[in-house]
C-alpha cells in the first residue's frame, strides 16, 4: 500500500476514532505528501459516515441492552430509578 492511501485511511481513522490531534497530524503528512485537499475532505467524510454507523449501532445495541436488562430485573421505567433512565440510580422495584 503507498503512502499516499494509508494517510487517507488514517484520516478517516482518525476522525471515526474522534482523535484531533491525530487528524491534525494526518492531514499535515497528507499535504505533505502532495494529497489535494479535495482527497483529504473525501477522507474526512468517510470517517464521519464509519462514526455515524457505528454511533447508531452502538445506540441500538444499548437501547436492546438496556430494555433486556430491566425486564430481567423487573424494573419500571417509570418508578424515575433503574436502567432505563440512564442515571446512577439504582432500581427500587419491588
Amino acid at each position: 500500500m503507498d503512502e499516499c492511501t494509508k494517510e487517507l485511511i488514517a484520516i478517516g481513522a482518525s476522525v471515526s476514532a474522534h482523535c484531533q490531534p491525530c487528524v491534525t497530524y494526518h492531514v499535515g503528512k497528507a499535504r505533505e505528501l502532495g494529497i489535494s485537499d479535495e482527497l483529504i475532505l473525501e477522507a474526512v467524510a468517510v470517517g464521519q459516515m464509519v462514526e455515524r454507523g457505528a454511533g447508531a449501532a452502538m445506540r441500538d445495541f444499548c437501547k436492546e441492552l438496556l430494555e433486556k436488562t430491566a425486564a430481567v430485573e423487573g424494573c419500571r421505567s417509570g418508578n424515575g430509578a433503574g436502567v432505563a433512565t440512564g442515571g446512577n440510580a439504582r432500581c427500587h422495584c419491588g
